[in-house]
C-alpha cells in the first residue's frame, strides 16, 4: 500500500510536538462551576483578535453556528442564507429541531450573494408569517471551493441588514484562511457582523474546538444555550491549550496550504476527465467536477484511495482536497502525479 496522503479535510490533522505540550502542561480549572484559566485566556485572545467584546469556548462549529442562531433569532423565525451554505447542508437542520427556525435560502453565484438578492425578502409584519430576524454569510464558502466573501459585498449586504433590522451572524469557520489570503485583519473581515464562529480544529490543527463572539451580552444569552445543548465542559484547559497554540502559533502558515492547493489546482487542470467548480481556487481547497461520461465522484476518489491519496467525493460528480499542515510540497506533488495516472491512462471508465 502506498503512503498514505490524506486531502480529506484540514480537521485531519494531528496535534504537533510543541501543541501537545502545551497540552499536557495547560492550567486547569473547573469551566462549569468556576473558571478554566486556559480556557480564559483563549477566550479573551479570540475575542481581541476579532475585535469582539467577549468570546465563548465550545466543542465545534456547528454548536456555535447553531447558538448563534437561537440567540440571534429565538424561536419561531427565519434566517436568510446562501443556499449551498454549510449551515443549512452541514448540520442536520438543527436550527428546525432545537430552535423552531427556519432557513430561507438564496443561491448565491459561486457562493456569493449580492445585497440585491436579499432585498424584498424580509416576511411583512402579518400574523401568517414567521419574522426574519438575521442574515447568516459564511466565509471562505466550503461548497465552493474555499472561496472568500468579497468584503466590500459582505459590507453591503450587512449595512443593508442593519438598517433594515436584521442581526448578522458569520460562519467563519476557515476566517483564518480569508484573512491570510486577503491581506485582511480577522477584525476587519468580521467588523460588520453581530457575531461570528470561528474554528481552531481546521486549518489551524488543533484537536477541537470552536469559539463564538459577539457583545458581553450576546454571550451571556449563548453560555445558557451552551449549556443546554449540553457544551459545558469541566477541565477543559487541556483541549483549549491546544486551540491557544494553533492561535498564537499556526495562523502565518496557512500560506503554505493555499500555496499547496494552488499546485494541486494545476495538477487537476492538466487532467480531462475533472475541472475546477468555479474555475478558481482561492484558499486550502480543491473541488473537481468529474465528467460524468468518464466515471462517478465515488469511483475515481476509491480509486485515488487504492493509490494512497485520499479525498472526499462531495456529489455524484464532485471530489474535494483540502490542504493542512500535515501535507507538504512534495506530498501533494506526488498526488498530482497519481490523480493523473488515473485519469490520464484510464481510456475506460473506472470499474
Amino acid at each position: 500500500m502506498p503512503a498514505e496522503i490524506d486531502l480529506r479535510s484540514d480537521t485531519v490533522t494531528k496535534p504537533t510536538p510543541s501543541m501537545r505540550q502545551a497540552m499536557a502542561e495547560a492550567e486547569v480549572g473547573d469551566a462549569v462551576i468556576d473558571v478554566d484559566p486556559t480556557v480564559e485566556r483563549l477566550e479573551m485572545l479570540t475575542a481581541e483578535v476579532l475585535g469582539k467584546e467577549a468570546a465563548v469556548f465550545m466543542p465545534s462549529g456547528s454548536m456555535t453556528n447553531q447558538i448563534a442562531l437561537r440567540v440571534h433569532c429565538g424561536r419561531s423565525s427565519e434566517f436568510l442564507c446562501e443556499a449551498d451554505c454549510h449551515i443549512y447542508h452541514y448540520e442536520q437542520g438543527a436550527f428546525a429541531q432545537l430552535s423552531g427556525l427556519v432557513a430561507q435560502t438564496v443561491a448565491g453565484e459561486g457562493g456569493v450573494l449580492q445585497v440585491d438578492q436579499l432585498k424584498n425578502l424580509i416576511r411583512p409584519e402579518n400574523e401568517h408569517m414567521v419574522r426574519t430576524q438575521l442574515v447568516c454569510l459564511e466565509n471562505t464558502h466550503n461548497r465552493w471551493g474555499g472561496r472568500i466573501q468579497p468584503q466590500q459585498t459582505v459590507e453591503a449586504i450587512c449595512d443593508w441588514a442593519k438598517q433594515n433590522g436584521l442581526k448578522r451572524h458569520l460562519d467563519g469557520a476557515r476566517l483564518w484562511n480569508a484573512s491570510v489570503a486577503t491581506g485582511l485583519s480577522p477584525q476587519k473581515l468580521v467588523e460588520p457582523f453581530d457575531s461570528v464562529s470561528v474554528c481552531f480544529s481546521k486549518g489551524l490543527g488543533a484537536p477541537v474546538g470552536s469559539a463564538l463572539a459577539g457583545d458581553h451580552q450576546f454571550i451571556l444569552e449563548a453560555r445558557r444555550s451552551r449549556k443546554l445543548f449540553g457544551g459545558g465542559m469541566r477541565q477543559a484547559g487541556i483541549i483549549a491549550a491546544g486551540a491557544l497554540h494553533a492561535l498564537e502559533q499556526h495562523r502565518d502558515r496557512l500560506v503554505e496550504d493555499h500555496h499547496n492547493a494552488q499546485r494541486l489546482r494545476e495538477g487537476c487542470e492538466a487532467c480531462g476527465p475533472l475541472s475546477i467548480r468555479g474555475n478558481r481556487v482561492d484558499t486550502n481547497i480543491v473541488i473537481c467536477e468529474v465528467d460524468e461520461e468518464w466515471t462517478t465522484a465515488d469511483k475515481l476518489a476509491t480509486s485515488l484511495e487504492e493509490q494512497g491519496v485520499r479525498c472526499f467525493a462531495i456529489g455524484p460528480q464532485a471530489i474535494r482536497f483540502v490542504t493542512h499542515l500535515d501535507v507538504d510540497a512534495a506530498q501533494i506533488a506526488s498526488a498530482c502525479k497519481i490523480i493523473q495516472s488515473i485519469t490520464n491512462t484510464s481510456a475506460a471508465k473506472l470499474s
